[in-house]
Order: C-alpha cells, then sequence, then structure tokens
C-alpha cells in the first residue's frame, strides 16, 4: 500500500497513531483483539488492514526487532521508556517487514510520533536508531543464530523459550517448529452457515467475489479468503453464517449433545460454541462472568435472529441453574493453541500461568458436574496445548467422582485421528486449525 494515501492527523498517519494506542492497551494489559476492534472503527477498511498487519505482524517478530534494535540501542532497550521502545518496534517491523513502506515513511513517522508523545530528545534517539538500521540491513541476517536450539528457536520464531523447551520435551524439534511456523502465520477465517445451506451460502461468497475452500476436518465450515471485509459482505449483515474456527465447531461436533437437551454453556463468550449447539438442542443457556464479553454473543444472537439461546452473566465457579441435560464448559486457559491468533498472548503468558488457570480449571470442573442430570453430559474442553490444564484436569476429576466416566462420541462422529484415548485432540502443526482439547464425560447415576 502507498502510504501516503492514508489519512493523517497533525502530521502522523491515523492509522500509525491507532497502532502506537493499540500498544499501550497491551501494555495496560487489554487483549489485542478487544483493543483491535475498538481502536479502528475511525479507520477506513484498507487502514484497517494496514494497520492489522503492522501490529500483528511487529508481535510475530519481536524478538528479532528487539536483538536488532538492542544493538543500536547505547546501553540496550530496558533503559528506555517502554512507549519508546514499541515505537522503535512498530518503526523497525515497517522499515524490515513492509515491502509497501517506503523507508524515508516509516523513519520519519515514528520519528514523528515519538516526538508528539514524548519529545525532541526521544524523537531524536528514533530517528538516529532508525537510520542506522536502515543503512545496515544488508548486515542484519549474516549474524550466526544462537548455538543453543531452544534460543535459536526463540529468537527466529519470536516464543518465550521456556515454552519452546516444553513443546520440544513433547512433540520433538520438528513438530515444534512447524507449530512456530504456523503461529507466525495469519490465521485463516472459517465461516459456518446459518439458516442457508452450505451450497448456498459458497455461491454468494463467489458472487461477492470471496474466494471460498473446504475448511479442515468440520463439516460444512467454509474458508473464506480474499474479497472485502467479511463484516462488509450482505451475508454477514443478513444473518447468514458466523465465524468459528474449525477447532472450535469440532469440540461441539465431539460433544454429541442429543437433539432437542436443554444445555448450558457456562463459560460461554464470545458464543460460537452455544450457537452451534443452538442449531439442534431445545434451549442453550449461555452465561460468562464477562459482561463486556458477552456483548459479542448478544450482537451474534441479534443478527442470526437466533431464538433458543438464553444469555446471562454468571460465574461458572458458582453456576445459577438447575440441572440441566448436558453442560459444556470451555474453560479460561493459558491459551497456547491459538497464538496464530492471538500474537500478543505469547508476550503475556507466564510459566505460573499453566498452575493459576488449572487451579480455576479444577474449580469450574466440580462445579459444573453438579448441574448436570443423572444420565446426563459433561464436556469439557480448553483452546491450550499443556497437558496440566487438559488430561490431568480430566484424569483427576475422573479419579475424585466415581459416578462418572469417560464417554467419547459414536464412531464415525469425528475422523479417527481427532481421537485420542477417547479424547478429541486437535494440534495446529497436525490437524491445520487452532488448538482443542476435550473430553466427553457421562454422569451415570
Amino acid at each position: 500500500m502507498n502510504t501516503t494515501t492514508i489519512a493523517t492527523v497533525g502530521g502522523v498517519t491515523a492509522a500509525r497513531a491507532v497502532a502506537a494506542e493499540m500498544c499501550v492497551d497491551l501494555r495496560r494489559g487489554e487483549f489485542l483483539d478487544q483493543s483491535f476492534e475498538r481502536r479502528i472503527g475511525p479507520l477506513d477498511a484498507r487502514d484497517r488492514r494496514w494497520t492489522r498487519e503492522l501490529v500483528y505482524g511487529m508481535l510475530r517478530n519481536r524478538a528479532a526487532i528487539d536483538t536488532i534494535l538492542a544493538e543500536r540501542v547505547r546501553g540496550g532497550l530496558a533503559r528506555l521508556d517502554p512507549d519508546v521502545i514499541d515505537l522503535l518496534r512498530l518503526g523497525a517491523y515497517q522499515l524490515l517487514n513492509m515491502g509497501s513502506v517506503p523507508a524515508y515513511a516509516a523513519i520519519a513517522q515514528t520519528v514523528e510520533l515519538a516526538k508528539r508523545r514524548h519529545g525532541m530528545g526521544a524523537s531524536k534517539l528514533v530517528n538516529a536508531v532508525l537510520r542506522r538500521t536502515d543503512r545496515e540491513r544488508e548486515q542484519l541476517n549474516t549474524a550466526p543464530p544462537p548455538a543453543d536450539a531452544v534460543d535459536a528457536l526463540a529468537l527466529k520464531y519470536s516464543h518465550p523459550r521456556w515454552l519452546i523447551a516444553r513443546w520440544i520435551e513433547r512433540w520433538g524439534e520438528q513438530d515444534t517448529e512447524r507449530l512456530l511456523t504456523l503461529n507466525n502465520a495469519d490465521a485463516p477465517i472459517a465461516i459456518r452457515p446459518y439458516g442457508i445451506v452450505r451450497e448456498q451460502l459458497e455461491a454468494m461468497m463467489e458472487a461477492a467475489g470471496v474466494h471460498v475452500a473446504d475448511a479442515p476436518y468440520a463439516r460444512d465450515s467454509i474458508a473464506i479468503s480474499g474479497g472485502t471485509t467479511f463484516t462488509e459482505l450482505g451475508a454477514f449483515k443478513k444473518g447468514l453464517f458466523f465465524v468459528q474456527d474449525p477447532a472450535a465447531t469440532l469440540v461441539t461436533e465431539y460433544a454429541s449433545i442429543p437433539t432437542g437437551a436443554t444445555v448450558a454453556d457456562l463459560c460461554a463468550a464470545p458464543g460460537g460454541k452455544a450457537l452451534e449447539l443452538s442449531r439442534t438442542a431445545g434451549a442453550v443457556v449461555a452465561s460468562d462472568k464477562s459482561f463486556g464479553r458477552l456483548q459479542r454473543l448478544l450482537a451474534n444472537q441479534r443478527r442470526l435472529e437466533n431464538v433458543n439461546l438464553l444469555p446471562f452473566v454468571g460465574d461458572a465457579r458458582n453456576p445459577a441453574i438447575r440441572p440441566v441435560d448436558a453442560v459444556l464448559i470451555d474453560v479460561p486457559c493459558t491459551g497456547t493453541g491459538t497464538f496464530r491468533r492471538h500474537p500478543d498472548a505469547r508476550w503475556r503468558i507466564k510459566v505460573s500461568d499453566i498452575a493459576v488457570m488449572s487451579a480455576l480449571q479444577k474449580l469450574i470442573l466440580r462445579a459444573a458436574a453438579k448441574v448436570v442430570k443423572p444420565g446426563g453430559l459433561l464436556i469439557y474442553s480448553t483452546c491450550s496445548l499443556e497437558p496440566e490444564e487438559n488430561d490431568a484436569q480430566v484424569d483427576s476429576f475422573l479419579s475424585d467422582s466415581l459416578n462418572w466416566v469417560l464417554e467419547p462420541p459414536a464412531d464415525g462422529t469425528l475422523a479417527p485421528e481427532l481421537l485420542d484415548g477417547g479424547r478429541l485432540r486437535v494440534l495446529p502443526h497436525r490437524h491445520g486449525t487452532d488448538g482443542a482439547f476435550a473430553a466427553r464425560l457421562r454422569r451415570v447415576n
């Protein structure tokens, strides 16, 4: 894109100003997708795509960018204001990774941003560092990689070293590198037809200039690319589809909940699984403790004109419902299976988070079990790849709960390679989707 066409505010393009504010949001603990949706309102569709490419791309390459910058800042990056560091990262990513951005624009715009936000001293530093980076770009790829394999992968793919070490121990170096590669690629968009057959929806998409293809494993899901932003499509506005990665769809297919059942989704936001279950359920009560996150479910419900979804704000640790036929708990987790979709998450996660999440998951699992009718189903799921959040939780629950058994769905419900010991295990590097885990548990009395 020619950056001169992007709207400017006070000499700085609006897209770059928004990108800088999104970095502030991330430092304050806000999630990237929430910040993006909140900040992009004033931008047109082209600027939104450009801003997304910049911020998401910078986060996916942050370790490599930091290494380059640290060698060009006297005393290292740690001595700088965190906001100046983020401005340098954004500038360096434009300079080195966005071929559509002329070097002079990447430098001048970042310098102006630094001047506006931090004064002349910061702008001079930013100018010197980015100009040196531009001059020395031919030398940047000549340094030998770290001798340690884990350090080399952490630098090349911009992931935490401790997490890479865990994954190599579990899957080996080759599979881990494949996972890291996929995490740094743009996540494809998959949609689910709603109130329309797949073939009709595909025809509407193609007529709108959208490329359609099969999405992996999930029946009726359509992978879309090209064309306009999906929210601008007539089929979206008419409520004829919603967006859902195949991994999430597979959790609901694995659940195999009987038609007409009353279902509770106790960790429902943003709502895709609840919508999927509502196709055949008698009713789905969908709760989440976050009123803000529940808004997307409510918006989708209105757009799709869904009538058997009953959302409310509630804490899954203390479900405010009577026992029902089936309960789904897509519990809060570290989200290590969705890093391609959430590149900020890799920089937020800490080793201790696995233990913290595991403790919360244990509470939710045991609370949810109390609101399943005798003979009913409990589906435990996560988008984590970590054993402590998946198999360990289910094994612990089953060892403590003698009136529960693992009951996989009927043969033929899912492709056999997605099942591991009766549990759903979807891995990005093996199945080409987000990561997901689920266990289908039956209350026997």
